[in-house]
């Protein structure tokens, strides 16, 4: 009974050690990147305005500044990561990157494989217009002609909220729908922040601007599961930006309208 014992209490001494070990090696992120002097941080090369390729083939964004505002805080330096919406989590959980900042929305499922810093910057679908109209409400689209892409979330969100005498002209790809903006064949465009953020980047004569908010989506910060310590210094990071301007700043560089009071 004594030797039964004994073997009890040696596996739980043992189980309870290697517990301690995977605590402490689940909180070793921060200390990681603060002992070598550099973050990994993956973004998005192909999803403009959050993350592209400039013409000096460097990458740039609302998702590559909040990489390099993050670094700097940290006072380290920071190792930009592209990545693609399928490898961006899989990077987080094999080491490739410490955190993931590209475009990443919060969901039940993705949070049980990592976990979330509180959001950073939006991801919205809205209604854009040229500088000189005046559209303070969805009451002022009455009359006016809208492109948007047929059975998109801009779509639905739109259809819930334009006057009966609006004239919704639908097309099969976003494609289409810029270009029928950006031609003149409609006065206003619906839809998400990344495909007017692309358009509005390389036709800056048109003088087009944020108009009226349809859906709000936000961005997230991805950190790898159990990292606490690191989440937490992240959140401070984007407290601080939050509170100075600087997301704001960042949104209407990128977005065309500040970032707003975002999720925790």
């Amino acid at each position: 009974m004594k030797l039964a014992t004994r073997r009890l209490v040696l596996l739980c001494a043992a189980a309870a050690a290697t517990l301690g070990a995977t605590q402490v090696h689940a909180q070793s992120a921060l200390d990681d990147v603060m002992k070598a002097k550099l973050v990994k941080i993956a973004v998005p090369t192909d999803f403009p305005p959050y993350g592209f390729v400039g013409i000096d083939l460097k990458p740039q964004g609302l998702d590559v500044d909040m990489a390099n505002l993050i670094a700097a805080k940290l006072g380290v330096k920071v190792e930009l990561v592209p990545v693609t919406s399928a490898n961006r989590i899989p990077y987080l959980q094999t080491k490739k990157a410490d955190l993931v900042i590209s475009t990443l929305g919060k969901n039940p499922d993705r949070e049980k494989v990592i976990d979330f810093t509180v959001a950073y910057s939006p991801f919205f679908q809205a209604v854009y217009g040229p500088k000189s109209m005046a559209l303070a409400s969805f009451n002022d689209l009455g009359g006016k002609s809208v492109a948007v892409t047929r059975g998109a979330i801009e779509d639905q969100e739109l259809t819930k909220v334009a006057p009966a005498s609006t004239d919704i002209k639908r097309f099969e790809d976003n494609n289409a729908t810029v270009s029928a903006f950006v031609s003149g064949q409609v006065q206003v465009i619906a839809t998400g922040a990344s495909v007017a953020g692309a358009f509005m980047g390389k036709n800056p004569q048109l003088g087009t601007e944020f108009k009226l908010l349809l859906k709000d989506s936000p961005n997230y910060i991805g950190v790898a599961k159990g990292e606490d310590k690191l989440r937490l210094k992240v959140n401070e990071i984007i407290a601080a930006a939050k509170a100075n301007g600087d997301l704001d700043k960042m949104a209407v560089k990128w977005l065309g309208r500040p970032a707003g009071n975002l999720p925790q």
